[in-house]
């Protein structure tokens, strides 16, 4: 039977989760992989649908974190699927920056075109999210001649030692680690649920810039959404506000769009919901429909500070990645997905807002299209409750609904289906998270079931 004859009928368990096949696959990982890489289900996957993931004990399960906001248009997407297996019939690999090929091109052409702004730009194509920041600082770097690179808190950049540094969470992200590169300085974020008013945080990143030296920091990065830091949607004027201080002091404001990119929260960008251009602005997990690619577009007299030779990578911009963009390409294109993302955040909505009022200790249901969060927290303190998100997420686990957590303290639940989900599976997986949110609210902390940790992979 084809995966798809069972598409409204999912999640569609034979055995429990996860299966035995499963364990005995997870029982060689452990001899065979480091202990290093955390996961979140040990499920061992086998088969794909643009809605499901298929594991090899034949249960079906509903995908609502698609590989962390990689499989944005599906993890099995046949326009994605049709240009890779081509490619792979040309060729695999020449490196760009050795001899050419003309996907590399097309997609920083279609990056130019599409990332906000009228401005000329230029785009280099990288490997990993984390690649593309640190890119992104390098060339900030070069066109300014200055070092800092100002950070907000709570935010998630990577897991390079760069990156670390600009990364707020400590665990499992920069534990025994250190020591990180200095001339990294952190500001205040203005989360409407526990942050100061945004006047008064800009204020403070001011001051944080005056007190360093007006002329001290090469960049400011910023999360248009924050991802690991709990999907916090700031504050209306603080993305607005950024833009002003970064154009005041001279300073390249790059946004970082690598998980709240390419469509997922209902425009091609999340930094157009506060009409905000950036310098520099980046782009990866989506882009590459499942293939690893990252890019850096931004200002042409920015992007091209940097001499010739100082960019690159051996797999930058990958002529299978690059193809697989340019079907993710195709889809973002469709005139119906984006109004189908706005469809998905209000199906969303109607299901979790109304625990709003009957849970006190769900604090807040926030995000934007398809990147959509719940965060548990005592009322009045706004202590975090990772015990009731880790508790909801290991019921959906075992009911077959694939769930994430995020936030600092791993009090939050984040919801990232595919942007192609199909509605009816979408339904089915929200009616299992609030079957899950209630039985574990109601439980309280013993009813905790699993204590997993999952990992951003920019």
């Amino acid at each position: 039977m084809s995966p798809y004859s069972r598409l409204m009928t999912v999640p569609h368990l034979v055995t429990e989760i996860p299966g035995p096949r499963s364990r005995r696959l997870h029982d060689e990982r452990g001899q065979a992989v480091s202990a290093g890489f955390g996961v979140t289900l040990p499920v061992f996957i086998a088969d794909a649908t643009e809605s499901t993931l298929i594991d090899v004990d034949g249960n079906e399960l509903i995908d609502l974190a698609s590989g962390i906001a990689v499989t944005s248009v599906g993890a099995a997407n046949p326009r994605v699927r049709e240009r890779v297996a081509a490619q792979v019939e040309r060729f695999t690999h020449t490196c760009f920056m050795v001899t050419e090929y003309e996907g590399f091109v097309r997609v920083a052409q279609w990056l130019n075109d599409h990332t906000p702004g009228i401005h000329e730009k230029r785009t280099g194509l990288f490997t990993t999210g984390a690649e593309a920041v640190e890119n992104a600082v390098k060339i900030a770097r070069a066109h300014t001649g200055r070092a800092g690179v100002l950070v907000v808190d709570e935010a998630y950049h990577g897991r390079s030692l760069l990156t670390m540094a600009m990364t707020a969470k400590e665990h499992p992200y920069k534990t025994s680690f250190g020591p990180f590169p200095a001339d990294v300085a952190r500001v205040p974020n203005a989360n409407p649920l526990r942050g100061r008013p945004v006047a008064d945080v800009l204020a403070a990143i001011e001051q944080t810039i005056r007190e360093h030296g007006a002329d001290a920091f090469s960049a400011l990065v910023v999360e248009p959404i924050q991802g690991e830091g709990g999907f916090v949607v700031p504050a209306p004027g603080f993305l607005p506000g950024l833009r002003e201080i970064a154009y005041r002091y001279g300073i390249v404001l790059v946004i970082d769009e690598i998980q709240s990119g390419l469509g997922r929260t209902g425009q091609l960008f999340a930094s157009e919901h506060e009409g905000v251009v950036a310098d520099l602005i980046l782009t990866a997990k989506a882009l590459g429909g499942g293939l690893p690619l990252s890019a850096v577009t931004g200002r042409a007299e920015i992007m091209d500070a940097v001499h010739p030779g100082g960019l690159g990578g051996t797999y930058a911009g990958n002529p299978l990645a690059c193809e697989a963009a340019l079907g993710v390409f195709e889809v973002l294109e469709d005139p119906g997905l984006l109004p189908r993302v706005a469809r998905i955040e209000g199906a969303i909505r109607g299901r979790l807002e109304p625990l709003l009022a009957e849970f006190d200790v769900v604090a807040e249901i926030r995000g934007r299209g398809a990147m959509m969060a719940v965060e548990f927290a005592d009322p009045g303190t706004l202590a975090p409750r990772s015990d009731l998100a880790q508790g909801v997420s290991a019921a959906c686990h075992a009911a077959g609904v694939l769930t994430l957590t995020c936030g600092t303290y791993g009090n939050v639940i984040r919801l990232l289906p595919p942007l192609v989900i199909d509605e009816a599976v979408l339904a089915a997986g929200l009616d299992i998270l609030v079957d899950a949110i209630r039985s574990t609210v109601a439980g309280g902390p013993d009813s905790t079931i699993a204590d997993a940790t999952e990992e951003d992979a920019a």
